[in-house]
């Protein structure tokens, strides 16, 4: 087994993101399973890191690379972009503008099960952008105004989506099926109300807490997409086009406070501040891997220009039950 001391290419710039350099000789899949207990000791001291010198050439190699490091790995579930699905568990980025930021947000926050890691493996590095940004999640908490967080933290916040063949993700991707029995099944399971629309698409409605515990630290962390999901981060122009189609109530994803009250363009505004106050960044290079915590640390993928092809698993299960929820989500 690898410990902390058997890393001495561990670089921990204050302020800055962690980066590991590794002597792979070859052998990433043979390396990633000799330091994967040391790797995770990285990231639950620090919430992340990145690793270099693996030299990743092909998807082959990189998904067996991201096996090796997982325990459970999982399959994505109430997808909000559509992905390509490699063998084994794994999948692209997500399809998203490239031209268009994807602001910070924990995987699958507004879901009943969440991964507690994120791996990521760059096979491909834009020319320019596209660096896949972390922020501390406890230290965005203590920054927000208290009076913001007490609300949150008693109505929790609201998501709204609308799937449809036309933007976004489809039903089938987003639950694996098209069946309407099993996609009500699945929506009773896990605390979703759904209604289906006269043109056979879906409307679903969720809420969820804004603040959950780390189960592992004990940490309290800002932990949803309530900026990143809001109508605000949509192009203006695009929004506009959304609107004229299908109605404010049928923009593909939107977020409200918990109650049902609009969040103002202004607490978008204030969230994104505090997230870029607490963001670091280290611009991705072909071959690199990147290790999330994904209840302490919220990530981002910024605009970019050039090809990118970035592979993601989603490892380590975690339940909301078991992350001191501050509203009560009742399954039906």
């Amino acid at each position: 087994m690898s410990s902390l001391s058997s890393l001495p290419g561990l670089d921990l710039p204050p302020g800055g993101l962690p980066v590991l350099a590794a002597d792979a000789a070859g052998d990433a899949p043979g390396w990633a399973a000799g330091h994967r207990d040391a790797l995770r000791a990285v990231v639950a001291e620090h919430g992340c890191v990145m690793v270099r010198g693996l030299g990743l050439a092909d998807a082959a190699e990189a998904v067996t690379v991201l096996q090796r490091l997982a325990t459970d790995l999982m399959t994505e579930k109430e997808a909000f972009a559509s992905r390509r699905a490699y063998p084994g568990g794994v999948y692209s980025s997500s399809k998203w503008p490239p031209n268009q930021p994807m602001c910070m947000h924990h995987e699958l926050s507004y879901a009943i099960e969440f991964p507690g890691l994120m791996l990521f493996a760059c096979l491909t590095a834009p020319q320019a952008g596209g660096a896949t940004a972390v922020a501390d999640a406890p230290a965005v908490l203590d920054a927000l105004p208290a009076d913001l967080v007490g609300r949150f933290e008693r109505e929790g916040w609201l998501l709204t989506r609308n799937y449809n063949e036309d933007i976004g993700a489809s039903v089938a991707e987003a639950f694996g099926t098209d069946d309407r029995a099993a996609v009500e099944s699945y929506c009773r399971a896990n605390a979703i109300e759904f209604e289906w629309q006269p043109d056979g698409g879906l409307r679903t409605r969720q809420v969820r807490s804004a603040v959950l515990v780390h189960p592992d630290t004990g940490q309290r962390c800002w932990f949803n997409q309530v900026a990143f999901l809001n109508e605000r981060t949509i192009d203006p122009e695009i929004r506009e086009y959304l609107v004229d189609i299908y109605g404010d109530e049928g923009l593909p994803f939107n977020t409200r406070f918990g109650g049902g009250d609009p969040i103002g363009e202004d607490v978008v505004e204030l969230l994104n501040e505090v997230y870029e106050a607490h963001t670091v960044r280290e611009p991705w290079r072909a071959g690199d891997l990147l290790l999330v915590d994904n209840l302490r640390m919220a990530h981002s993928r910024e605009a970019y220009e050039g090809p990118r092809e970035v592979l993601v698993a989603m490892t380590d299960p975690v339940h909301l039950a078991d992350c001191a929820p501050t509203i009560e989500v009742t399954a039906r």
